[in-house]
């Protein structure tokens, strides 16, 4: 065993990072990250500690604010809202107006060659408009 790890107990007492059991500690590790982050020029001890604050955040989120996972035409339709885009400005993502028409209001499901035309146009992942449309 390490020296570092000898007495992991005591070094967690003196102030180490540690599992995130509140939005208080929440907040303070997102402070120490957004510090961290903003560093022109970090060491590698800083940039272990932007590795571990970001696990710990990312655990603690995905346990208390887990993002809901959403079909792929209300994924669409929010796109289009919020770019102030409309069902015309999508032909060349599915090649007709019909085409589009018919998958938003879900009688077609997107196919493979639609969903990379989405996911280039709006640059997301796949993922996010695969989902969905299983």
């Amino acid at each position: 065993m390490t020296t570092v790890l000898a007495d992991p107990a005591k070094m967690i007492a003196k102030g180490a990072p540690h599992v995130i059991h509140n939005d208080a500690e929440l907040d303070a590790y997102t402070e120490a990250l957004f510090h961290l982050t903003a560093l022109a020029h970090r060491t590698r001890s800083e940039e272990a500690a932007i590795e571990l604050l970001t696990l710990l955040i990312e655990r603690y989120e995905a346990e208390h604010y887990p993002i809901p996972s959403s079909d792929a035409v209300s994924v669409v339709r929010f796109l289009l809202e919020h770019q102030n885009l409309t069902q015309r400005d999508l032909i060349p993502e599915f090649g007709s107006e019909s085409a589009v028409s018919m998958f938003l209001s879900g009688q077609r499901k997107l196919t493979l060659d639609q969903v990379r035309r989405l996911s280039s146009r709006f640059h997301l992942s796949s993922d996010v408009f695969i989902q969905g449309s299983r």
